[in-house]
């Protein structure tokens, strides 16, 4: 009886617990082998090209300032604005340039009236010293009269002295005309025939008025390139100085995209190589890039306090290395592509040897 019962509790254990089935011996094969696989495969790839997420679209951000000082008499452009080359962006008060202009032409008609007056005087006064030169010798002659009477005592001393007196006068007249011929000459750079134009007083006369027609050329600022307005509160009466930022502008060409490559994958890395651009804004859509330059420092390198790394406590960290990629046919999506916008890059390294030749060449 005992031994059917224990029988029994047998077979109703055997029946609980389940039998342990044995893995598959391809299994124990398969799972090392993908693995292996696996790491195998992200090795082939990492030789092959190398990618990173720390990359930026960048575009030419230029600071529109003007170039004369005065009050905002209109603002052309609104915020995000797309404008062309040459388009104007605000106007600047023209009347006081305006009255500077006129105020520089008079002074150059002064200038050349002047001049005309110099010739004037340096043809008058060539007769001035001829007739006192003719005066003194007339003198000189009566004075020699004088003094040949005198000694004979045939006319008074008073006679004698008023001749010497009229020589005395004749050479002083004469110095004067030679002195205001000098002063006049002088003043045509010591040559009456040279021409108004080239006398330094008038050329002087000249770069004032350009400057003048310059700045009232500038009271108009137009934009320098094609470019799209940036964000500004410029209104009109406000009153600006010459450099005062007015405006920024966003050039909508060149664009191209800033990576920034840790150290390490910069080894096999050369100006030329094929490169792919996708933008987070744009999920799925691709751009065809290549490496145009790669910076020579680290990003820490230009900032406005580099580590110094002789002191203090000192922890290594892998620095990245700016490297700049040209989008291909870029200016076609300058629209869409806007600077700021993060991307992620991925250089093709396997044409390392054209690179090498292009930064060689």
């Amino acid at each position: 009886m005992t031994t059917a019962i224990n029988e029994t509790a047998e077979q109703a254990l055997q029946t609980a617990v389940p039998k342990r089935r044995r893995v598959p011996l391809w299994l124990w094969i398969a799972g090392p082998l993908a693995v292996a696989g696996f790491f195998g495969w992200e090795w082939i790839v990492s030789s092959r090209e190398v990618a990173t997420d720390n990359a930026y679209i960048k575009a030419d951000r230029i600071l529109i300032a003007p170039q004369v000082g005065g009050r905002v008499a209109e603002v052309a452009v609104m915020q995000n604005q797309p404008v062309k080359r040459g388009d104007l962006l605000f106007r600047i008060d023209t009347d006081p340039l305006q009255i500077a202009v006129a105020q520089n032409e008079a002074l150059l008609a002064r200038m050349a009236n002047s001049a005309s007056a110099n010739r004037a005087k340096v043809q008058g006064t060539g007769s001035s010293i001829q007739a006192g030169r003719e005066t003194l010798a007339w003198a000189q002659r009566d004075l020699a009269r004088m003094q040949r009477l005198a000694e004979q005592q045939l006319v008074s001393r008073k006679m004698l002295d008023d001749a010497r007196h009229a020589v005395a006068e004749a050479r002083t007249t004469l110095a004067d005309a030679i002195a205001s011929e000098s002063e006049a000459t002088a003043s045509l750079s010591g040559n009456a025939g040279t021409p108004t134009e080239q006398l330094p007083e008038y050329r002087a006369a000249m770069a004032m008025l350009a400057k003048a027609r310059l700045d009232l050329a500038h009271a108009e600022v137009r934009a320098p390139v094609d470019g799209i307005v940036g964000l500004h509160d410029l209104q009109v009466g406000e009153y600006l100085n010459v450099g005062q930022t007015a405006m920024p502008l966003v050039a909508t060409s060149p664009i191209w995209v800033e990576a920034n490559f840790k150290e390490t994958e910069l080894t096999r890395m050369h100006v030329g190589q094929k490169a792919v651009i996708e933008v987070d804004t744009y999920p799925g859509v691709k751009w065809k890039a290549h490496v145009a330059s790669i910076a020579p420092a680290s990003g820490a390198e230009f900032s406005v306090l580099p580590p110094q790394n002789a002191t203090g406590n000192w922890v290594k960290i892998v620095q990245r290395i700016p490297v700049r990629l040209e989008i291909d046919g870029a200016n076609a999506d300058a629209p869409h592509l806007r600077a700021g916008m993060s991307a992620n890059v991925h250089v093709d390294l396997r044409r390392a040897d054209a690179g090498e030749a292009m930064a060689s060449s």
